[in-house]
Protein backbone atom coordinates (compact mmCIF):
# COMPACT_ATOMS: atom_id res chain seq x y z
CA UNK A 1 0.00 0.00 0.00
CA UNK A 2 1.61 3.55 -0.89
CA UNK A 3 2.31 6.04 2.25
CA UNK A 4 1.20 5.04 5.51
CA UNK A 5 -2.01 5.20 6.91
CA UNK A 6 -3.25 4.50 10.58
CA UNK A 7 -6.71 3.77 11.08
CA UNK A 8 -9.18 3.85 14.84
CA UNK A 9 -11.14 1.28 13.92
CA UNK A 10 -10.60 -2.08 16.24
CA UNK A 11 -10.03 -4.45 13.49
CA UNK A 12 -7.18 -6.74 13.73
CA UNK A 13 -6.52 -10.07 11.06
CA UNK A 14 -4.51 -12.90 12.28
CA UNK A 15 -3.86 -15.67 9.80
CA UNK A 16 -1.37 -17.72 8.00
CA UNK A 17 -1.04 -18.09 4.12
CA UNK A 18 0.64 -20.20 1.17
CA UNK A 19 3.70 -17.79 1.72
CA UNK A 20 4.10 -18.40 5.54
CA UNK A 21 3.18 -21.67 5.94
CA UNK A 22 3.41 -25.10 4.11
CA UNK A 23 0.36 -27.13 2.98
CA UNK A 24 1.06 -29.58 5.81
CA UNK A 25 0.50 -26.94 8.59
CA UNK A 26 -2.33 -25.24 6.64
CA UNK A 27 -4.32 -28.14 6.58
CA UNK A 28 -4.18 -28.88 9.69
CA UNK A 29 -5.25 -25.35 10.56
CA UNK A 30 -8.11 -25.30 8.15
CA UNK A 31 -11.84 -24.98 9.21
CA UNK A 32 -13.88 -26.50 7.80
CA UNK A 33 -18.00 -25.16 7.37
CA UNK A 34 -18.84 -27.73 9.77
CA UNK A 35 -15.92 -27.18 12.64
CA UNK A 36 -16.93 -23.08 12.03
CA UNK A 37 -20.42 -23.01 13.41
CA UNK A 38 -18.72 -23.87 16.88
CA UNK A 39 -15.50 -22.23 16.46
CA UNK A 40 -16.66 -18.73 15.56
CA UNK A 41 -18.84 -18.08 18.75
CA UNK A 42 -16.00 -19.71 20.79
CA UNK A 43 -13.01 -17.84 19.91
CA UNK A 44 -15.07 -14.55 19.80
CA UNK A 45 -15.97 -15.50 23.16
CA UNK A 46 -12.81 -17.11 24.60
CA UNK A 47 -10.64 -13.70 22.92
CA UNK A 48 -13.50 -11.14 24.11
CA UNK A 49 -14.32 -10.08 20.44
CA UNK A 50 -17.08 -8.26 19.36
CA UNK A 51 -17.49 -9.18 15.63
CA UNK A 52 -15.25 -12.19 13.81
CA UNK A 53 -15.01 -13.58 10.56
CA UNK A 54 -13.00 -16.80 10.00
CA UNK A 55 -12.09 -16.92 6.24
CA UNK A 56 -10.34 -20.72 5.84
CA UNK A 57 -9.49 -21.53 2.09
CA UNK A 58 -6.58 -24.07 0.50
CA UNK A 59 -4.75 -21.42 0.84
CA UNK A 60 -5.15 -19.94 4.13
CA UNK A 61 -6.79 -19.35 7.39
CA UNK A 62 -7.44 -15.71 8.42
CA UNK A 63 -9.45 -14.70 11.80
CA UNK A 64 -10.93 -10.90 11.09
CA UNK A 65 -12.15 -9.60 14.49
CA UNK A 66 -13.36 -6.52 16.16
CA UNK A 67 -12.76 -5.63 19.34
CA UNK A 68 -12.24 -3.02 22.43
CA UNK A 69 -9.16 -4.69 23.18
CA UNK A 70 -7.51 -7.00 20.47
CA UNK A 71 -5.27 -9.81 21.55
CA UNK A 72 -2.93 -11.73 18.30
CA UNK A 73 -1.72 -13.57 20.91
CA UNK A 74 -4.62 -14.65 22.63
CA UNK A 75 -6.48 -15.19 19.16
CA UNK A 76 -3.43 -17.48 18.12
CA UNK A 77 -3.31 -19.80 21.43
CA UNK A 78 -6.96 -20.24 20.69
CA UNK A 79 -6.13 -21.80 17.60
CA UNK A 80 -3.20 -23.89 18.82
CA UNK A 81 -5.91 -25.26 21.18
CA UNK A 82 -8.79 -25.93 19.05
CA UNK A 83 -6.33 -27.70 16.33
CA UNK A 84 -3.94 -29.21 19.19
CA UNK A 85 -0.51 -27.60 17.39
CA UNK A 86 2.23 -26.18 18.98
CA UNK A 87 2.14 -22.58 19.68
CA UNK A 88 5.43 -22.23 18.49
CA UNK A 89 4.77 -23.40 15.21
CA UNK A 90 1.64 -20.87 14.24
CA UNK A 91 3.60 -17.90 16.04
CA UNK A 92 6.49 -18.71 13.35
CA UNK A 93 4.11 -18.88 10.68
CA UNK A 94 1.38 -15.84 11.47
CA UNK A 95 0.96 -12.23 10.29
CA UNK A 96 -1.08 -9.75 12.25
CA UNK A 97 -2.54 -6.54 10.80
CA UNK A 98 -4.35 -3.92 12.21
CA UNK A 99 -6.24 -1.12 11.83
CA UNK A 100 -6.30 0.22 7.82
CA UNK A 101 -3.54 -2.51 7.10
CA UNK A 102 -6.09 -4.65 7.75
CA UNK A 103 -8.62 -3.09 5.43
CA UNK A 104 -6.43 -3.16 2.68
CA UNK A 105 -5.05 -6.83 3.68
CA UNK A 106 -8.61 -8.08 3.03
CA UNK A 107 -9.56 -6.32 0.37
CA UNK A 108 -6.29 -6.96 -1.48
CA UNK A 109 -7.30 -10.73 -1.07
CA UNK A 110 -10.47 -10.40 -1.53
CA UNK A 111 -9.40 -9.11 -5.08
CA UNK A 112 -7.60 -12.10 -5.64
CA UNK A 113 -4.14 -9.75 -5.19
CA UNK A 114 -2.89 -12.17 -2.42
CA UNK A 115 -3.58 -15.67 -3.69
CA UNK A 116 -1.42 -17.84 -4.83
CA UNK A 117 -2.26 -17.20 -9.14
CA UNK A 118 -2.46 -13.86 -8.88
CA UNK A 119 -6.17 -12.48 -9.36
CA UNK A 120 -7.35 -15.67 -9.45
CA UNK A 121 -12.07 -15.46 -8.88
CA UNK A 122 -12.49 -18.29 -6.87
CA UNK A 123 -11.45 -16.06 -3.83
CA UNK A 124 -14.11 -13.69 -4.00
CA UNK A 125 -16.89 -16.26 -3.72
CA UNK A 126 -14.89 -17.64 -0.53
CA UNK A 127 -14.59 -14.72 0.97
CA UNK A 128 -18.22 -13.43 0.59
CA UNK A 129 -19.00 -17.21 2.21
CA UNK A 130 -16.83 -16.36 4.94
CA UNK A 131 -18.97 -13.49 6.22
CA UNK A 132 -22.39 -15.12 5.34
CA UNK A 133 -21.26 -18.01 7.70
CA UNK A 134 -20.46 -15.22 10.29
CA UNK A 135 -24.11 -14.14 9.62
CA UNK A 136 -25.43 -17.73 9.98
CA UNK A 137 -23.73 -17.92 13.11
CA UNK A 138 -24.38 -14.55 14.87
CA UNK A 139 -20.89 -13.03 15.17
CA UNK A 140 -20.96 -10.50 12.77
CA UNK A 141 -21.88 -6.71 13.52
CA UNK A 142 -22.21 -3.75 11.94
CA UNK A 143 -18.37 -3.09 11.78
CA UNK A 144 -17.69 -6.21 10.03
CA UNK A 145 -20.42 -6.20 7.74
CA UNK A 146 -19.78 -2.61 6.42
CA UNK A 147 -16.36 -3.86 6.28
CA UNK A 148 -17.70 -7.06 3.64
CA UNK A 149 -20.25 -4.90 1.98
CA UNK A 150 -17.44 -2.16 0.64
CA UNK A 151 -14.64 -5.23 -0.01
CA UNK A 152 -17.47 -6.34 -2.53
CA UNK A 153 -17.87 -3.47 -4.04
CA UNK A 154 -13.83 -2.88 -4.27
CA UNK A 155 -13.56 -6.41 -5.62
CA UNK A 156 -16.22 -6.55 -8.35
CA UNK A 157 -14.89 -2.41 -9.46
CA UNK A 158 -11.27 -4.41 -9.61
CA UNK A 159 -12.55 -6.76 -11.79
CA UNK A 160 -14.80 -4.47 -14.09
CA UNK A 161 -11.99 -2.07 -14.29
CA UNK A 162 -8.20 -4.02 -14.66
CA UNK A 163 -7.47 -6.70 -16.67
CA UNK A 164 -7.06 -8.91 -13.57
CA UNK A 165 -9.77 -11.28 -14.41
CA UNK A 166 -8.67 -11.71 -18.11
CA UNK A 167 -7.04 -14.92 -19.29
CA UNK A 168 -6.59 -15.77 -15.60
CA UNK A 169 -4.88 -18.26 -14.57
CA UNK A 170 -6.38 -20.48 -11.55
CA UNK A 171 -5.36 -23.82 -9.74
CA UNK A 172 -7.89 -25.76 -11.92
CA UNK A 173 -6.54 -24.80 -15.01
CA UNK A 174 -3.08 -24.87 -13.83
CA UNK A 175 -3.29 -28.53 -13.31
CA UNK A 176 -4.97 -29.40 -16.62
CA UNK A 177 -2.07 -26.84 -18.35
CA UNK A 178 0.77 -29.69 -16.34
CA UNK A 179 -0.94 -32.31 -17.75
CA UNK A 180 -1.06 -31.08 -20.95
CA UNK A 181 2.62 -30.72 -20.63
CA UNK A 182 3.15 -34.30 -19.55
CA UNK A 183 0.56 -36.14 -22.17
CA UNK A 184 1.25 -35.81 -25.70
CA UNK A 185 -2.28 -36.12 -26.54
CA UNK A 186 -4.38 -35.42 -23.33
CA UNK A 187 -8.10 -36.18 -25.41
CA UNK A 188 -7.03 -40.08 -25.43
CA UNK A 189 -6.40 -40.16 -21.86
CA UNK A 190 -9.09 -41.45 -18.95
CA UNK A 191 -9.92 -38.81 -16.19
CA UNK A 192 -11.02 -39.37 -12.94
CA UNK A 193 -11.98 -36.28 -10.66
CA UNK A 194 -12.76 -36.90 -6.93
CA UNK A 195 -15.47 -34.33 -5.34
CA UNK A 196 -18.21 -32.15 -6.90
CA UNK A 197 -17.86 -28.82 -5.92
CA UNK A 198 -16.85 -25.59 -7.68
CA UNK A 199 -13.35 -26.68 -7.70
CA UNK A 200 -13.85 -29.60 -9.49
CA UNK A 201 -16.27 -27.87 -11.83
CA UNK A 202 -13.95 -25.39 -13.19
CA UNK A 203 -11.43 -28.36 -13.36
CA UNK A 204 -14.03 -30.31 -15.71
CA UNK A 205 -14.59 -26.95 -17.67
CA UNK A 206 -10.68 -26.53 -18.49
CA UNK A 207 -10.78 -30.52 -19.52
CA UNK A 208 -13.52 -30.25 -21.41
CA UNK A 209 -11.92 -27.41 -23.15
CA UNK A 210 -8.68 -29.45 -23.65
CA UNK A 211 -10.45 -32.33 -25.45
CA UNK A 212 -11.38 -34.52 -22.61
CA UNK A 213 -13.94 -36.80 -23.84
CA UNK A 214 -13.57 -40.01 -21.07
CA UNK A 215 -14.21 -38.23 -17.78
CA UNK A 216 -15.39 -39.98 -14.59
CA UNK A 217 -16.54 -38.31 -11.83
CA UNK A 218 -16.65 -39.72 -7.68
CA UNK A 219 -18.27 -38.26 -4.54
CA UNK A 220 -19.48 -39.18 -1.91
CA UNK A 221 -23.14 -37.83 -2.52
CA UNK A 222 -23.68 -40.00 -5.89
CA UNK A 223 -26.31 -37.70 -6.73
CA UNK A 224 -24.14 -34.66 -6.65
CA UNK A 225 -21.56 -36.62 -8.88
CA UNK A 226 -24.31 -37.59 -10.99
CA UNK A 227 -25.29 -33.75 -11.69
CA UNK A 228 -21.89 -32.76 -12.53
CA UNK A 229 -21.06 -35.41 -14.80
CA UNK A 230 -24.44 -35.14 -16.84
CA UNK A 231 -23.13 -31.64 -17.41
CA UNK A 232 -19.67 -32.73 -19.01
CA UNK A 233 -21.14 -36.11 -20.68
CA UNK A 234 -19.37 -38.15 -17.92
CA UNK A 235 -20.09 -40.97 -15.48
CA UNK A 236 -20.69 -40.69 -12.11
CA UNK A 237 -19.23 -43.08 -9.10
CA UNK A 238 -19.13 -43.46 -5.17
CA UNK A 239 -16.37 -43.26 -3.50
CA UNK A 240 -16.11 -46.97 -3.02
CA UNK A 241 -15.34 -47.37 -7.00
CA UNK A 242 -12.15 -45.70 -7.02
CA UNK A 243 -9.95 -48.44 -6.74
CA UNK A 244 -11.63 -50.55 -9.56
CA UNK A 245 -11.72 -47.29 -11.98
CA UNK A 246 -8.22 -46.06 -10.77
CA UNK A 247 -6.87 -49.09 -13.34
CA UNK A 248 -8.33 -47.60 -15.96
CA UNK A 249 -6.95 -43.68 -14.78
CA UNK A 250 -4.60 -41.80 -16.84
CA UNK A 251 -5.11 -38.33 -14.98
CA UNK A 252 -6.73 -38.04 -11.20
CA UNK A 253 -7.67 -34.61 -9.48
CA UNK A 254 -9.10 -34.54 -6.26
CA UNK A 255 -10.41 -31.91 -4.44
CA UNK A 256 -12.99 -33.10 -1.71
CA UNK A 257 -13.67 -31.65 1.72
CA UNK A 258 -13.07 -34.76 3.57
CA UNK A 259 -11.18 -34.40 6.68
CA UNK A 260 -9.17 -37.62 6.42
CA UNK A 261 -7.56 -38.97 2.78
CA UNK A 262 -9.74 -40.72 0.46
CA UNK A 263 -7.08 -42.59 -1.59
CA UNK A 264 -4.23 -44.53 0.28
CA UNK A 265 -1.04 -45.90 -1.01
CA UNK A 266 -2.10 -49.41 -0.58
CA UNK A 267 -4.74 -49.05 -3.19
CA UNK A 268 -2.49 -46.99 -5.75
CA UNK A 269 0.15 -49.81 -5.74
CA UNK A 270 -2.38 -52.86 -6.22
CA UNK A 271 -3.86 -50.34 -9.24
CA UNK A 272 -0.39 -49.48 -10.51
CA UNK A 273 0.08 -53.06 -10.57
CA UNK A 274 -2.89 -54.01 -12.73
CA UNK A 275 -2.04 -51.21 -15.07
CA UNK A 276 1.67 -53.13 -15.62
CA UNK A 277 3.14 -49.70 -14.07
CA UNK A 278 1.48 -47.43 -17.07
CA UNK A 279 2.01 -44.12 -14.77
CA UNK A 280 -0.69 -42.26 -13.42
CA UNK A 281 -0.61 -37.99 -13.11
CA UNK A 282 -2.79 -37.14 -9.65
CA UNK A 283 -2.80 -33.45 -8.61
CA UNK A 284 -4.57 -33.36 -4.91
CA UNK A 285 -6.12 -29.88 -4.54
CA UNK A 286 -7.68 -30.35 -1.13
CA UNK A 287 -6.68 -28.87 2.44
CA UNK A 288 -6.79 -31.70 4.24
CA UNK A 289 -5.18 -33.92 1.54
CA UNK A 290 -7.34 -35.61 -0.11
CA UNK A 291 -4.66 -38.40 -1.36
CA UNK A 292 -1.65 -39.99 1.21
CA UNK A 293 1.46 -37.42 0.83
CA UNK A 294 3.41 -41.46 0.46
CA UNK A 295 2.12 -42.13 -2.63
CA UNK A 296 4.17 -39.62 -4.19
CA UNK A 297 7.03 -42.32 -3.38
CA UNK A 298 5.75 -44.85 -5.79
CA UNK A 299 7.95 -44.91 -8.79
CA UNK A 300 4.96 -44.59 -11.23
CA UNK A 301 2.96 -41.87 -9.75
CA UNK A 302 3.36 -38.23 -10.71
CA UNK A 303 1.42 -36.54 -7.61
CA UNK A 304 1.69 -32.68 -7.01
CA UNK A 305 -0.06 -30.92 -4.32
CA UNK A 306 -1.39 -27.49 -4.61
CA UNK A 307 1.99 -26.22 -3.79
CA UNK A 308 3.64 -27.57 -6.28
CA UNK A 309 1.58 -26.39 -9.16
CA UNK A 310 2.90 -22.42 -8.00
CA UNK A 311 6.38 -23.28 -9.97
CA UNK A 312 4.05 -23.59 -13.11
CA UNK A 313 1.86 -20.48 -12.73
CA UNK A 314 3.97 -18.04 -15.07
CA UNK A 315 1.42 -17.15 -17.48
CA UNK A 316 0.23 -14.12 -18.57
CA UNK A 317 2.07 -12.67 -15.62
CA UNK A 318 2.95 -9.70 -17.58
CA UNK A 319 -0.04 -8.81 -18.13
CA UNK A 320 -1.38 -9.46 -15.22
CA UNK A 321 1.15 -7.41 -12.83
CA UNK A 322 0.09 -4.49 -15.28
CA UNK A 323 -3.78 -5.20 -14.33
CA UNK A 324 -2.69 -5.73 -10.91
CA UNK A 325 -0.96 -2.18 -10.29
CA UNK A 326 -4.18 -0.78 -11.61
CA UNK A 327 -5.94 -2.99 -9.17
CA UNK A 328 -3.50 -1.62 -6.10
CA UNK A 329 -4.76 1.84 -6.96
CA UNK A 330 -8.21 1.55 -6.73
CA UNK A 331 -7.70 -0.64 -3.48
CA UNK A 332 -5.64 2.03 -1.74
CA UNK A 333 -8.33 4.64 -2.52
CA UNK A 334 -10.80 2.20 -1.27
CA UNK A 335 -8.98 1.87 1.84
CA UNK A 336 -8.19 6.02 2.21
CA UNK A 337 -12.41 6.54 1.89
CA UNK A 338 -13.48 3.31 4.25
CA UNK A 339 -10.69 4.48 6.66
CA UNK A 340 -12.36 8.30 6.19
CA UNK A 341 -15.61 7.32 6.65
CA UNK A 342 -15.03 5.07 9.65
CA UNK A 343 -13.10 8.42 11.27
CA UNK A 344 -16.11 10.43 10.26
CA UNK A 345 -18.16 8.20 12.42
CA UNK A 346 -15.95 9.08 15.52
CA UNK A 347 -16.78 12.77 14.50
CA UNK A 348 -20.52 12.14 14.33
CA UNK A 349 -20.17 10.81 17.96
CA UNK A 350 -18.24 13.66 19.43
CA UNK A 351 -20.63 16.10 17.46
CA UNK A 352 -23.67 14.05 19.18
CA UNK A 353 -22.11 14.18 22.35
CA UNK A 354 -20.86 18.29 22.16
CA UNK A 355 -24.51 18.87 21.25
CA UNK A 356 -25.99 17.08 23.84
CA UNK A 357 -24.14 18.58 27.00
CA UNK A 358 -24.74 21.97 25.55
CA UNK A 359 -28.50 21.27 25.17
CA UNK A 360 -28.47 20.40 28.55
CA UNK A 361 -27.48 23.28 29.48
CA UNK A 362 -29.52 25.44 27.69
CA UNK A 363 -32.37 23.72 29.35
CA UNK A 364 -31.21 24.35 32.81
CA UNK A 365 -30.50 28.22 32.04
CA UNK A 366 -33.90 28.25 30.02
CA UNK A 367 -36.07 26.61 33.18
CA UNK A 368 -34.81 29.11 35.62
CA UNK A 369 -35.33 31.66 33.41
CA UNK A 370 -38.81 30.70 33.19
CA UNK A 371 -39.31 30.39 36.62
CA UNK A 372 -38.12 33.69 37.18
CA UNK A 373 -40.44 35.52 34.69
CA UNK A 374 -43.19 33.20 36.54
CA UNK A 375 -42.27 34.85 39.60
CA UNK A 376 -42.95 38.85 38.58
CA UNK A 377 -39.04 39.88 37.67
CA UNK A 378 -38.75 41.72 34.15
CA UNK A 379 -37.87 40.21 31.15
CA UNK A 380 -35.40 42.52 30.12
CA UNK A 381 -33.44 41.10 33.40
CA UNK A 382 -34.25 37.48 32.89
CA UNK A 383 -32.99 37.67 29.74
CA UNK A 384 -29.55 39.35 29.70
CA UNK A 385 -28.59 37.08 32.94
CA UNK A 386 -29.76 34.31 30.97
CA UNK A 387 -27.27 35.06 28.10
CA UNK A 388 -24.11 35.81 30.66
CA UNK A 389 -25.14 32.79 32.27
CA UNK A 390 -25.10 30.74 29.28
CA UNK A 391 -22.14 31.66 28.21
CA UNK A 392 -20.24 31.96 31.39
CA UNK A 393 -21.16 27.83 31.80
CA UNK A 394 -20.44 27.16 28.01
CA UNK A 395 -16.59 28.66 28.20
CA UNK A 396 -15.96 27.25 31.95
CA UNK A 397 -14.61 24.31 31.00
CA UNK A 398 -13.04 25.49 27.63
CA UNK A 399 -11.68 28.31 29.78
CA UNK A 400 -9.47 25.74 31.90
CA UNK A 401 -8.07 23.78 29.03
CA UNK A 402 -6.95 26.58 27.36
CA UNK A 403 -5.10 27.92 30.93
CA UNK A 404 -3.57 24.57 30.93
CA UNK A 405 -2.76 24.28 27.27
CA UNK A 406 -0.85 27.49 27.93
CA UNK A 407 0.65 26.66 30.29
CA UNK A 408 1.62 23.40 29.06
CA UNK A 409 3.04 24.89 25.60
CA UNK A 410 0.51 22.83 23.63
CA UNK A 411 0.68 25.15 20.19
CA UNK A 412 -0.86 22.05 18.59
CA UNK A 413 -4.37 22.70 20.66
CA UNK A 414 -4.10 26.37 21.06
CA UNK A 415 -3.78 25.95 17.05
CA UNK A 416 -7.07 24.03 17.12
CA UNK A 417 -9.28 25.86 19.07
CA UNK A 418 -8.32 28.66 17.40
CA UNK A 419 -9.40 26.80 14.06
CA UNK A 420 -12.33 25.25 15.51
CA UNK A 421 -13.52 28.78 16.62
CA UNK A 422 -12.58 30.59 13.93
CA UNK A 423 -10.73 32.74 16.83
CA UNK A 424 -8.54 34.71 14.35
CA UNK A 425 -11.77 35.72 12.89
CA UNK A 426 -13.78 36.88 15.62
CA UNK A 427 -10.14 38.75 16.98
CA UNK A 428 -10.50 40.49 13.26
CA UNK A 429 -13.98 41.61 13.70
CA UNK A 430 -13.78 43.08 17.24
CA UNK A 431 -11.45 46.12 16.08
CA UNK A 432 -12.77 46.73 13.27
CA UNK A 433 -16.38 47.30 12.10
CA UNK A 434 -18.34 46.40 8.43
CA UNK A 435 -16.33 49.71 6.97
CA UNK A 436 -12.85 48.84 8.52
CA UNK A 437 -13.45 51.47 11.54
CA UNK A 438 -13.92 51.43 15.29
CA UNK A 439 -15.55 48.74 16.11
CA UNK A 440 -19.29 48.59 17.80
CA UNK A 441 -18.02 47.67 21.08
CA UNK A 442 -14.70 50.15 20.72
CA UNK A 443 -17.42 52.60 20.12
CA UNK A 444 -19.42 51.79 23.03
CA UNK A 445 -16.35 51.78 24.94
Amino acid sequence: MTGTMTGTMNLLVVGLNHRTASVTLRERVAFSSEELADALPALRSAVGLRELAILSTCNRTEAIAVGDTLDPDAVIQWISNYHQLPVDELVNTTYIHRGAEAVHHTMTVACGMDSMVLGEPQIFGQFKDCFNLARMHHTIGPELDNLAQTTNRVAKRVRTETGIGENTVSIASTSVTLAQQLFTDIGKCNVLLIGAGETIELVATHLQNAGIHNLVIANRTLANAQALAETFGGKAIDLGAIPRQLIETDILISSTGSQLPILGKGAVERALKSRRHKPIFMVDLAVPRDIEPEVSELRDVYLYSIDDLQSIIVENLEQRQTSAAEAARIIDEAVMEFVANYRALDAVDTLRRFRQRHDALREEELTRALQRLAAGESAEDVLTNLARQLTNKIVHVPTIEIKKAGSDGRQDLLNAIEQVFQLQDSTDNTHSGPSGGPSSRHRET
